[in-house]
């Protein structure tokens, strides 16, 4: 057993990341699993993953076996295949424009996420997630290169002063052009370690901002822009309004995800097309197009008779 003391360069960051950078080798699912058994402790106490840690902070780590446990090679092609999809790269950040059906990270059930990916393909390069897409979701996804530049954004973002902006599918027509969806959320974690959102008195404060963009028959393409970051935002805000996202298996519509994958879609409808932010007196903007797959519904609804 060993305990650290959290020092200014992983001020703010996630007790995950954290562990994930002392421990190099060992698989993320086994740090969430030492995190779920109570094994890791911050002052003293049971952390989550996503708990932030503070300069000062007492970190209690258990012996963990590292010899023999790096993480097997990437799946052959995936490496080259994120390289590709950079869209961005400076001294303080590295963006991609992420394919839907790579996870940001790797973890349960999941050996290679994005960020596992890059790192294989820029051995020699310091990269850290700064914040994570879900698996089915494409787009903008940003690293950060500097300790100061993954700080900086995260609290950005924390603030509320960093741009999300995602086009997603709603099923039906929205009753106006515009609708701001104001609903606490809370989020469970089932016994096979799934995640559940639904909205409730209880939860966190969560904004989201719907504009739609496009009418289709019987569906809307929606820009929908966070106020808040909490997970599964967008997809139960939708639902909870009674327009969920077209393809949503987990909190969508049984009989129209039906409808749609007789169209070609084969996914969540969900893309993250923009990110906007301003750190150190210098503004950035990050935008990916609507992938050739979710296009090609667009175009299959377009051609559909109407209900």
């Amino acid at each position: 057993m060993r305990t650290l003391t959290v020092g200014p360069e992983r001020d703010g960051q996630r007790l995950d990341n954290c562990l994930a950078a002392l421990l190099k080798g060992v698989p993320r699912s086994l740090i969430y699993r030492l995190l779920r058994t109570g094994q890791v402790r911050v002052n003293g106490k049971r952390a989550k993953p996503d708990t932030r840690l503070a300069e000062g902070d007492r970190l209690r780590i258990p012996p963990v076996r590292t010899a023999g446990r790096e993480p097997g090679e990437a799946p052959a092609g995936q490496p080259e295949r994120l390289a590709a999809a950079v869209i961005h790269e400076d001294r303080d950040f590295l963006v991609i424009d992420k394919p839907s059906g790579i996870a940001s990270h790797g973890g349960s059930g999941v050996s290679h996420g994005a960020i596992e990916l890059l790192r294989a393909a820029r051995p020699r390069e310091q990269l850290e997630l700064v914040h994570r897409l879900d698996r089915d979701t494409s787009g903008v996804l940003v690293f950060a290169r500097s300790r100061a530049a993954l700080t900086g954004l995260q609290a950005l973002i924390r603030e509320g002063a960093a741009t999300k902006q995602y086009l997603c599918l709603l099923d039906g027509r929205l009753p106006r052009a515009r609708m701001d969806v104001n609903a606490p959320l809370r989020k469970s974690v089932l016994q096979g370690g799934e995640r559940m959102v639904r909205v409730a008195d209880d939860g966190k404060p969560a904004l989201t901002f719907f504009r739609e963009v496009e009418r289709y028959p019987g569906a809307s393409l929606v820009e929908a822009t966070l106020g808040t970051g909490r997970t599964h935002q967008i997809r139960v805000h939708a639902a909870h309004i009674g327009h969920p996202i077209a393809g949503d298996d987990k909190y969508g519509s049984k009989e129209a995800n039906r409808r749609y994958r007789a169209l070609g879609l084969r996914r969540l409808f969900l893309h993250a097309a923009r990110f906007e932010f301003e750190l150190d007196g210098k503004a950035y903007s990050f935008s990916a197009p609507l992938p050739d797959d979710l296009r090609g519904v667009l175009d299959a609804l377009t051609a559909a008779p109407a209900r």
